[in-house]
C-alpha cells in the first residue's frame, strides 16, 4: 500500500497505469524525486484523497474507510467529473488513434477491418453517451463492447496483420478497460459511502451542481469560459484569494484551483494583470 512518503517517480515506474490518473489532478510527468506529500503540497492537493484514489487503483481489496472523513463529497465529485472528461477526450480517442494507424497500415479497403472499425465506433458512441448522461455514477460503465474489441483482436486477426500495431490497439483497449474497472471500485468504495452520509436535499444539491458544470462544459466549446469560470475570474481580478473565493461561492478550495487551471488553459493567460485585461476586453468587469 502506498503512503504519502513514497517517491512518486518510483511508483509510476512500477505502475504506469497511474500516469493518466495523476493527470486528472494536474500532475504530469517530470515529477523528479518528490514524494507524494511534496507533490500534493506543490499542487495544493489533499494527500489523503490522492492516496485513497491511487491505492484503490492498485489494490482490488483496498478499503479506505479510515480516510473517508478527511475529504468532502464535492472533492470526490470533482475528481469523478475530471475522470469522465479524461475518458471522453483522451483514453477513448487514444484507442481510435491506434486503430486508425493499424487500419491505414493494413489496408483501409479490407472489409474485415471496416467491420471492426464500425464495432469500435459503436462502442465509442455508446460509451460517450453513457458518460455524458450520468452524473453520480450509479451504474457500472458498459464496457462489454470494450471486452469484445480486445477479444476479437486476440482471437480472430491472423499473423498476416502487423502484430505490433495490433498489440498497440490491444494495449490501449486494455488500459481503458483496467481504468474503468478501478473507477467502478472507487465509486463503490469512496463515492457511495460518502453519499450515504448526506440527506436527500444535500444529494439533490450535489447532483444539480455537477449536472450544471457538465452541461456548461458541453454547451461551451473552444476557449469560451463557463459561467462559473467567469464568476471566479471576476473575483480573481478584483483581488480575492483562493480561500476567499471558496468561502464566497461555498465551494471547496480544490474546486477553485481546478477552475483557475481551466481559466488559464482556456485564455492562455497566467498573471492577474493579464487576466484583468482579458476580463475587461470580454466585458466581464467595467473599465476603471
Amino acid at each position: 500500500m502506498l503512503d504519502k512518503y513514497c517517491v512518486m517517480a518510483d511508483v509510476l515506474v512500477e505502475h504506469n497505469s497511474l500516469i493518466p490518473v495523476l493527470n486528472r489532478f494536474g500532475i504530469h510527468l517530470g515529477v523528479g524525486n518528490k514524494t507524494i506529500l511534496e507533490l500534493c503540497d506543490e499542487y495544493d492537493l489533499n494527500p489523503d484523497f490522492i492516496l485513497t484514489v491511487l491505492n484503490v487503483y492498485l489494490d482490488n481489496n483496498y478499503i479506505p474507510d479510515a480516510s473517508l472523513p478527511l475529504f468532502d463529497t464535492e472533492l470526490i465529485a470533482d475528481y469523478f467529473q475530471c475522470t469522465v472528461e479524461n475518458y471522453i477526450h483522451e483514453l477513448i480517442p487514444n484507442i481510435g488513434r491506434h486503430l486508425n494507424a493499424f487500419i491505414a497500415m493494413s489496408g483501409p479497403e479490407n472489409k474485415e477491418l471496416g467491420i471492426f472499425n464500425n464495432l469500435f465506433l459503436k462502442f465509442k458512441e455508446k460509451m460517450t453517451e453513457h458518460l455524458q448522461n450520468q452524473t453520480l455514477f450509479d451504474d457500472d460503465f458498459p464496457y462489454e463492447l470494450l471486452h469484445d474489441l480486445k477479444n476479437i483482436l486476440i482471437r480472430h486477426f491472423s499473423k498476416e496483420f502487423n502484430q505490433n500495431l495490433i498489440y498497440a490497439v490491444i494495449f490501449s483497449v486494455h488500459s481503458l478497460e483496467s481504468d474503468l474497472s478501478a473507477h467502478n471500485r472507487l465509486r463503490e468504495k469512496v463515492l457511495r459511502p460518502k453519499l450515504e452520509e448526506l440527506d436527500s436535499r444535500s444529494i439533490r444539491h450535489l447532483h444539480e451542481a455537477i449536472s450544471e458544470e457538465h452541461t456548461q462544459h458541453q454547451v461551451h466549446h473552444g476557449h469560451q469560459l463557463t459561467n462559473r469560470e467567469e464568476e471566479i475570474l471576476r473575483l480573481i481580478v478584483t483581488g480575492h484569494i483562493n480561500k476567499e473565493i471558496a468561502e464566497k461561492l461555498n465551494i471547496s478550495h480544490n474546486t477553485v484551483l481546478t477552475h483557475r487551471k481551466n481559466i488559464i488553459a482556456k485564455t492562455g493567460i497566467k498573471t492577474v494583470s493579464g487576466l484583468t485585461f482579458y476580463a475587461i476586453r470580454k466585458g466581464l468587469i467595467p473599465m476603471q
